[in-house]
C-alpha cells in the first residue's frame, strides 16, 4: 500500500522553480528504484520542502494513493516535526493560531501572517532548551493541525522564535549557515481499519545533531 522514506535535507521532491535544470537531482527522478516488484512506480502522497528532512509517504498504486490522499485531506494522518528555534518560548506547550496568506504574487510560495488569510494552527511542545552561539535555543515538537505552505516556519517566526538555519523567515545567511533545523520526525497512518495505525520515525539528520545535543537530546 505505501512506503515511508527518510528524505534527506536539500533534495527537492519534484522538479519546480528551484530545480529546473536537469542536472539538479530531485526525488521523483528516483522513484522507479522503489517499485519493489510492482509494475508502477510509487507516487508522492504529500510533500516536504527541499530543506526539510524526514518521513515522506509514498503510495504504491492508484488505490493506495486515493486512500492516502483522502486521509491527508481528512486530517487523519498524524505528523510530528522536530525543530530547533532561536529564542525561548515562554510556555512549555501551546497552540499557535495565526491565519496565513501569500506574502506577495511575485514571491512564489513565501507566506505571511494575515488576518484575511486561511486558518492555520500548530501545536507545539518544548522538548529541551539550551544555549547557542547567538543566544538561547529551544528544541520543539510541532504538530501541524492544518497544512499551509511554510506553516511551521512562519508560525515559529511570528511567535518570536524563528527556526535556526531558516534563510527566508529567520536570520540565517544564504551561504554557510547551519541548514534549516526542521525534520519530519514521525508520521502515524491509520492504513488498515482493523489494525493499529502504522507509526514511523526518522532519525534526526546530521546537520541538526549539534543543536539538538545543545538542547539536551541524546541518541
Amino acid at each position: 500500500m505505501m512506503l515511508v522514506i527518510d528524505k534527506p535535507a536539500g533534495l527537492p521532491v519534484h522538479r519546480g522553480p528551484q530545480a529546473k535544470r536537469r542536472e539538479v537531482p530531485v526525488l521523483t527522478d528516483h522513484l522507479d528504484a522503489l517499485r519493489f516488484g510492482l509494475p508502477r512506480r510509487p507516487e508522492l502522497a504529500h510533500r516536504l520542502d527541499k530543506d526539510t528532512s524526514g518521513c515522506l509517504v509514498l503510495g504504491r498504486h492508484p488505490r493506495a494513493m486515493a486512500e492516502l490522499n483522502q486521509m491527508f485531506r481528512d486530517g487523519r494522518i498524524g505528523k510530528t516535526y522536530w525543530a530547533v528555534v532561536e529564542g525561548a518560548p515562554a510556555d512549555d506547550e501551546g497552540l499557535i493560531d495565526l491565519p496565513l496568506a501569500r506574502r506577495s504574487p511575485d514571491r512564489g510560495w513565501w507566506m505571511k501572517v494575515d488576518p484575511a488569510g486561511l486558518p492555520s494552527q500548530t501545536g507545539y511542545r518544548v522538548l529541551g532548551r539550551g544555549q547557542g552561539a547567538e543566544g538561547p535555543l529551544a528544541w520543539l515538537a510541532l504538530k501541524p493541525l492544518t497544512g499551509r505552505t511554510h506553516q511551521l516556519r512562519v508560525h515559529c517566526q511570528a511567535s518570536g522564535w524563528p527556526m535556526l538555519g531558516d534563510e527566508i523567515y529567520g536570520a540565517a545567511p544564504r551561504e554557510g549557515g547551519p541548514g534549516l533545523q526542521l525534520h519530519a520526525r514521525a508520521i502515524t497512518v491509520p492504513l488498515y481499519r482493523k489494525r493499529e495505525p502504522i507509526h514511523v520515525e526518522a532519525p534526526p539528520p546530521p546537520h541538526m545533531l549539534a543543536a539538538l545535543k545543545a538542547c539536551g537530546w541524546t541518541a
